[in-house]
């Protein structure tokens, strides 16, 4: 196997492809990345076994064809120190990878290309095309409230819903519950079409779909997620497991409504969350007419109160919250006003765009 490359054309999608690679490295293998010359493209493929990313990157000059597997992080990071407008030449010679540019030159240990797994390939059932940047907004307004090494194994990830002309997003942790929708202007399926996607498999998604604006094709099936856009194709195992009826945690007929501008309550909850307690991050809502105070405490006995006028018509009410989860909430939020469904000091609170409903966000309340 020879070829050579502009740096320029290769580490951008060297970079994305490798961040499928296996961080704690059962195998040996998957610490590597996949080179594989063939008919005048060199395909760069990584996996963990859970989610598989590939790029395919047109060869011009002279090539042999062939495929070996090369420790990732260190071909990485060599392909990134040579100058910008370099030609970088790659030769397999017997067990070694010979890297070059100029007068540098490297010798990269490598493993047999027949021992690098691959995601079986898979019948997708389900194909949508879409704007890259729409599925990227939908992974975004959701993803933060993904579980993190939760033990219940289902929670840290995504659900994707497909049903009629709509995709949702829904991300929950346990303590908070963030919903994004996305419709189509014509019919996608008949069926009910649900998928859990781990929380590696969004992120690094994410990082593809940053990549362009053009459109990309979602496909999915029983047990795999693929998302194809331009030269790239990622694909994720899904997690195997019943995800929380989410339709039961959003506030139904809430008796109080408050709505506030943005970007105010926003500031408000930040300056509020610098004197909390730095564990459980919890402030004190009291509402009033047109108004509301936002408390904080920490052990060392300092204090923040922070009042801000409101729309706020009913009854007072005192209530606590985790003010990480408001944040988390208000950032993802792009409208100008916020509207905020309330019940009692015991119920969650329902945050959502002020004129709109394309995406919701439920946070249970703290005793403080």
């Amino acid at each position: 196997m020879k070829f050579s490359v502009d740096k320029e054309a290769l580490v951008g999608p060297l970079q994305l492809v490798s961040g499928a690679v296996e961080k704690r490295q059962t195998l040996p293998v998957l610490a590597n990345i996949l080179l594989k010359v063939d008919e005048g493209y060199l395909t760069l493929t990584a996996t963990d076994l859970e989610i598989e990313m590939s790029c395919k990157i047109q060869l011009n000059g002279d090539f042999s064809e062939g495929d070996i597997t090369v420790p990732a992080r260190k071909f990485v990071d060599i392909c990134k120190s040579f100058p910008g407008n370099a030609l970088i030449n790659i030769n397999l010679d017997e067990n070694h990878l010979r890297v070059s540019s100029g007068r540098s030159k490297f010798s990269l240990s490598t493993i047999s290309a027949q021992e690098f797994p691959n995601i079986e390939d898979s019948v997708f059932t389900q194909q949508i095309q879409l704007p890259s940047a729409n599925l990227k907004t939908l992974f975004d307004r959701t993803s933060f409230a993904m579980a993190h090494q939760d033990v219940r194994y289902y929670l840290n990830g995504m659900l994707l819903e497909l049903s009629g002309n709509k995709i949702l997003s829904v991300a929950t942790d346990g303590h908070r519950l963030a919903l994004a929708s996305l419709e189509f202007d014509s019919h996608i399926t008949d069926d009910l079409v649900q998928a859990i996607v781990p929380r590696k498999g969004i992120i690094e998604a994410g990082k593809l779909l940053s990549t362009s604006d053009d459109n990309c094709q979602l496909e999915m099936n029983a047990n795999h997620i693929r998302v194809t856009l331009n030269q790239y194709i990622f694909t994720s195992k899904l997690i195997d497991g019943k995800f929380p009826d989410y339709d039961k945690v959003i506030p139904k007929n809430a008796q109080r409504l408050m709505v506030s501008e943005k970007e105010t309550i926003k500031d408000a909850f930040s300056r509020a969350s610098i004197l909390c307690n730095e564990k459980f991050r919890g402030v004190r809502l009291t509402l009033s007419q047109n108004q509301l105070a936002i408390h904080a405490n920490n052990p060392e006995q300092e204090e923040a109160e922070i009042e801000l006028d409101v729309d706020y018509t009913h009854e007072s009410l005192e209530i606590g919250f985790n003010v990480g989860y408001l944040l988390d909430a208000l950032n993802v939020i792009k409208s100008e006003n916020v509207r905020f469904n309330l019940g009692d000091a015991n119920s969650s609170v329902l945050i959502e765009n002020a004129d709109s409903s394309d995406c919701m966000y439920v946070v249970m309340p703290m005793r403080l």
